[in-house]
């Protein structure tokens, strides 16, 4: 039997770093093309740092009714999903409170810019909520009610993951792995011994960060961290998983909540949602049958539903 060559390329894209891997390397370049033609078009429809993305369309019609590209009602189902399946934890209303928060710039310009002043203004409060988000899928209808202000980064990065990796499956005839800042999805038929990936606090950390190795050959995995994409607001550190219950950045007993599931987008749902939810993740996690890797502020590790080391079943 002869062994294909794993192909192997890296690049920017959301203000993150990006991987992408597949079986076989003479189909790199075809795996590459797709996934750029694929990035660019999420990229145009929800970035909420573009003036010409549908997302920033829609946040500026103060209310009004908006035709979108069946791609942006893709995606905005997606968060709608989300916001379900976790009770309003994972919720796409958080945009204002991102904006409050100083996180209104793409986050290698705000890093860059270095510490924010606190805003002036009310006292932060819950954000208004998924069900503020009209959807009509059919005609392709969105509409934002009581001043609801959409973002889409909780689900949008892993939904645009799993979407490549079908796509270059499908159409390369290769098994691979797409990774956007660790928002990990697979297809096709993987390599001998599957997908090994290093578990870690920061996706963008060598081999030797504390972490652990894991072997994926389907379906998604997904990381969510407190310490990652962090920046000073009047000198206090603040991230960008935002509790809607406070409109602020969450306070959880983990630093780093790893997730595996049937897609990324699922994946990811849970590991944010686990961060909000702080301890009561660990019983919602496994009632779920989702393996999980939680870290506590201090380092020390659960997990949950059969991840390597826990001892329940796989």
């Amino acid at each position: 039997m002869t062994t294909l060559a794993v192909g192997t390329d890296t690049f920017s894209v959301f203000g993150t770093t990006a991987t992408l891997l597949v079986s076989d390397a003479g189909r790199l370049d075809d795996a590459r093309n797709i996934a750029d033609t694929q990035l660019a078009a999420v990229d145009l429809a929800c970035s909420r740092f573009r003036p010409d993305s549908e997302l920033s369309r829609l946040n500026a019609s103060g209310g009004a009714v908006i035709g979108v590209s069946e791609l942006f009602a893709e995606l905005v189902e997606a968060a709608l999903r989300a916001a379900r399946l976790t009770d309003g934890d994972v919720d796409p209303t958080c945009g204002q409170a991102l904006e409050e928060i100083g996180y209104d710039r793409d986050f290698a310009v705000l890093q860059a810019a270095g510490a924010r002043s606190p805003r002036s203004g009310p006292a932060p409060q819950s954000v208004p909520g998924w069900r503020c988000v009209l959807l009509d899928r059919k005609r392709g209808l969105v509409q934002l009610t009581n001043g609801a202000q959409l973002d889409l980064g909780a689900t949008a990065k892993a939904w645009a993951a799993d979407r490549c990796a079908s796509l270059i499956a499908a159409g390369t005839d290769t098994g691979v792995l797409v990774s956007l800042g660790g928002d990990i999805a697979v297809a096709g038929e993987p390599p001998a011994g599957g997908w090994a990936v290093r578990v870690t606090d920061d996706h963008a950390a060598g081999p030797d960060a504390p972490g652990q190795t894991v072997t994926i050959r389907s379906g998604g995995l997904a990381t969510s961290s407190t310490t990652v994409r962090t920046w000073a607001v009047g000198g206090q550190r603040v991230h960008h998983i935002i509790n809607p219950a406070t409109g602020r950045s969450a306070i959880s007993s983990w630093r780093t909540v790893s997730v595996a599931a049937g897609s990324c987008a699922d994946a990811n749902t849970a590991s944010t949602a686990a961060i909000i939810r702080s301890e009561a993740a660990l019983p919602w996690l496994q009632e779920a049958c989702l393996p999980s890797r939680l870290v506590r502020q201090d380092g020390t590790v659960e997990t949950t539903a059969g991840w390597p080391s826990d001892p329940g079943p796989a």
